[in-house]
């Protein structure tokens, strides 16, 4: 079965403009509602069509956050703008390729796109029909804004690729990026690994182009190291002074089941690594603490935690508290609802530091916001990434896609927003390139210092 991963976008919501041209309760842009998708899609996918656009829009309306009062124009602005540059990238621009003219009334303006794409589609040669519809959809969904949000189309058989590389210390859609940019993780085994390639080895380009330009990293930088095509790296090593190119070609991987590792520190402190808020992941930490038998407290390491259930991060949290509303779930018009710690998990009745990082997000935005806004623990290293929209819901389309839409927005604790923005650490501690590369950890040292 394919594996769905959703591409998604940063920043705000769209709403309508006090005095915006009411819109119709419903439009005729699809027969075929989307379906709230319960399982892993089929392998098979159909060709995207105007007719799916139109169901993934009436979606958005039926089922997304801010339904209530979005403004379905930029949505069709932002769609079309993108329908015309892949046009022109593939030199198949038209005279006839003019926005239509929108009056805010939803089912009317939708007709009046959807009678232009078509005459435009009917044009465009069948080869490039997929990626024109591609285009239009993923326009239409970043006019949401919003990170949770996304559409997704895997093409081929859904295998993943790459050359062994986890972890880099910037992410494209990270506004906060800077350079150098070099490798945090690294899967054993991998072709890189087995070219002797370590963390902390900075990345000074890829296929001969630099990472950063102007102090800013460009967007499509990591690609080819997650495709299949050979890469070239040259690589610089922090302390040795050598730097050096390797050629690698990417190859099928299947990632591992994450799974929570545990060592007992000196100072008797548990240490736990945490991949992920995936399900049963709070009962495998409360096991290993308990397992280790320590006194002085614990260090859950967050870093590079990229989410998973809300469900999750109550039970871990109960591990360290009861009683406590730990987050709001709110709709847009700020009607909340609380999340609690889950009191039927075991207290462990330890002091606890946390490791965050850039790539800690969603879940382990919300975990960490709890942490901190109850006074659970401290965190130690960097801000967390702030991808924390709300949580998402995925609905299977007609081509056999799928688009995954959040019906509630997060907030932290005290009703603060953490989306987009992130929770800063108690103990500002940035781990470098030259720290990777010589195996120091000086976040893990504060925080046993911390809990000392």
């Amino acid at each position: 079965m394919r594996t769905v991963i959703l591409a998604l976008a940063l920043t705000a919501t769209p709403l309508a403009p006090t005095g915006a041209a009411p819109t119709t309760a419903a439009t005729t842009a699809s027969a075929d509602a989307c379906v709230p998708l319960t399982k892993e899609p089929g392998e098979e996918l159909k060709p995207t069509t105007i007719d799916t656009i139109g169901q993934a829009f009436d979606c958005v309306f039926e089922h997304y956050y801010a339904a209530p009062v979005l403004d379905h124009r930029p949505m069709l602005l932002r769609a079309f703008a993108k329908l015309t540059a892949e046009l022109q990238r593939r030199d198949l621009d038209s005279s006839d390729a003019v926005m239509p003219p929108l009056t805010g009334d939803r089912g009317k303006d939708w007709a009046a796109f959807a009678e232009t794409y078509r005459g435009l589609a009917a044009h465009v040669p069948a080869d490039a029909q997929q990626a024109l519809a591609a285009a239009t959809m993923r326009g239409m969904m970043s006019a949401l804004n919003d990170n949770h949000a996304g559409w997704d189309r895997p093409e081929g058989d859904g295998t993943a690729y790459g050359v062994g590389i986890l972890g880099v210390s910037a992410r494209p859609d990270d506004s906060a990026a800077r350079g150098p940019l070099y490798i945090t993780r690294l899967q054993p085994g991998s072709p890189l690994a087995r070219r002797g390639v370590r963390p902390g080895d900075v990345i000074v380009s890829i296929n001969g182009h630099a990472p950063f330009v102007n102090g800013f990293l460009v967007p499509s930088a990591l690609d080819p190291i997650m495709g299949k095509e050979p890469v070239e790296l040259t690589l610089r090593r922090p302390g040795s002074g050598r730097t050096w190119k390797v050629k690698i070609t990417p190859v099928p991987f299947q990632p591992e089941r994450p799974t929570v590792s545990a060592e007992r520190l000196e100072g008797d402190v548990a240490y736990v690594k945490v991949p992920g808020f995936y399900g049963g992941v709070a009962d495998e930490v409360r096991k290993a603490v308990e397992g280790l038998s320590v006194k002085r407290g614990v260090v859950l390491d967050l870093r590079g935690n990229g989410g998973g259930s809300p469900r999750e991060v109550t039970r871990l949290l109960g591990a360290f508290a009861h009683g406590k509303v730990t987050s709001y779930f709110c709709d847009v018009r700020d009607q909340c609802t609380p999340n609690r710690t889950d009191d039927s998990v075991p207290l462990l009745g330890l002091p606890l530091t946390v490791l965050v990082d850039r790539e800690c997000a969603s879940a382990c935005d919300d975990f960490s916001a709890a942490v901190r806004g109850l006074g659970l623990g401290e965190l130690v290293g960097t801000r967390t990434a702030g991808l924390v929209s709300g949580p998402g819901a995925p609905y299977l389309l007609s081509d056999g896609s799928v688009m995954s839409l959040p019906k509630l927005h997060h907030r932290g604790p005290g009703k603060e927003i953490v989306d987009t923005i992130g929770v800063p650490a108690d103990h500002q501690v940035l781990t470098r390139a030259e720290d990777l590369a010589a195996g120091r950890d000086p976040a893990l040292s504060k925080a046993l210092e911390v809990l000392r």
